[in-house]
């Protein structure tokens, strides 16, 4: 990786920023790691970590929260990141998620991901208020790190990119569900969908709401 210089020192400061990576590069802690996942929300479908080392000299421009970024923008930035930094993927599926539940599904996505970079990191900044079991190195956790860290938005983007292919292409396997439209968030049309299908292998069991819905089904079907 390359010392702290070059595109390290431009990013928009109304933006998320370099400081928290600036901090443990200070501190004899390199390299940076940020991390983030997205899919805690939803439905169903996986939950998707992401961890992401950029390279100081090489951060991509516009990097920010991914929720504050279009699909087209998002799609050329992770393009752009996976150009230029260490990045590693990892899923907790919504059997994982029943069987433990979405908080500790998500810590374990976030440790599978680090894990998996190709260059062992040697801090991790991670959004949110838990920081994962198990890491070899400090960690930190950043309320709002999406917003605050590049690091962290990098990861956000690639985690949310990843999802959202990963739901479309659920959609070919279940196409009544309209999972290309709203990537398992409760939305009207995807409740609906349940109610009158039920649910399906990707839906999360464990959720208030698809127990509820499946408790009704099965009432509807005793009368």
């Amino acid at each position: 990786m390359a010392s702290i210089r070059g595109n390290a020192a431009k990013v928009a400061p109304s933006g998320p920023d370099f400081t928290f990576e600036a901090q443990a590069y200070a501190r004899g802690l390199a390299p940076v790691a940020g991390v983030d996942e997205v899919g805690r929300g939803p439905l169903a479908g996986p939950v998707v970590a992401a961890a992401v080392i950029l390279d100081p000299a090489a951060i991509p421009d516009g990097l920010d929260d991914s929720k504050a970024l279009t699909a087209s923008e998002r799609e050329s930035l992770f393009l752009a990141i996976t150009a230029t930094a260490h990045v590693a993927i990892a899923s907790s599926s919504s059997r994982r998620v029943d069987a433990t539940d979405i908080r500790k599904a998500s810590l374990d996505a976030m440790r599978r991901a680090l894990a998996g970079l190709p260059l062992a990191a040697g801090h991790v900044l991670v959004d949110g208020r838990d920081v994962p079991d198990g890491l070899a190195c400090s960690a930190e956790a950043i309320i709002g790190g999406d917003a605050r860290s590049v690091s962290v938005a990098a990861a956000s983007i690639v985690a949310k990119v990843t999802r959202d292919r990963m739901m479309h292409r659920a959609d070919s396997l279940f196409p009544d569900y309209g999972f290309k439209r709203h990537v398992g968030y409760a939305t009207a049309v995807h409740r609906a969908a349940i109610a009158e299908l039920g649910p399906c292998p990707l839906h999360r069991m464990s959720f208030r709401t698809l127990r509820e819905t499946t408790l009704t089904i099965v009432k509807i079907e005793e009368a």
